[in-house]
């Protein structure tokens, strides 16, 4: 949709945000389709991602980072732990928390996905010259953190995974 109001240029659509979500969803379609074969599902190579960043986050710091319910996330690192690719560890200080660390054969499959992530992303983005890329990551860059100041929540969110 192209429709514009007054004060926006006309190339540019008026809902960007519409247009975020949908590239967004096209580079998670085209991921998964590929991720399908490492036999774990899309909120696990989330949460397996997450736990490789931060060896050692808690349960409920990583349900938030996910954005699910702590049961939910409970039930997800239950199967984790199952099929061998998660440990939870007491914490030394409280025992009621339990830390997340990735086993040996998680390390493999999240070293994949990183290459395979890398591929769909150069796939998509050799359509742009490089300094359309450059161009691109420093907007969406400032945008983030314009929204995430807009909302109250410090931090360099470069730092974080989606």
């Amino acid at each position: 949709m192209t429709t514009n109001s007054p004060d926006m240029p006309a190339n540019v659509p008026e809902s960007i945000g519409l247009l975020l979500h949908d590239t967004a969803r096209a580079f998670r379609y085209r991921f998964d389709a590929r991720a399908r074969g490492l036999g774990v599902t899309r909120q696990q190579w989330r949460a397996l991602f997450h736990i490789s960043r931060n060896e050692g986050l808690n349960q409920a710091e990583l349900a938030d980072r996910l954005e699910v319910e702590r049961i939910t996330l409970c039930r997800m690192v239950d199967r984790l732990a199952e099929a061998g690719l998660v440990e939870r560890r007491a914490d030394p200080r409280d025992r009621r928390v339990w830390r997340l660390h990735l086993l040996p054969a998680a390390h493999a499959i999240v070293d994949r996905l990183e290459a395979l992530g890398k591929e769909v992303e150069g796939e998509v983005l050799a359509t742009l010259t490089k300094d359309e890329r450059n161009q691109l990551v420093d907007s969406l860059e400032r945008l983030r953190e314009a929204l995430r100041e807009k909302d109250g929540r410090p931090g360099d969110a470069r730092k974080q995974v989606a």
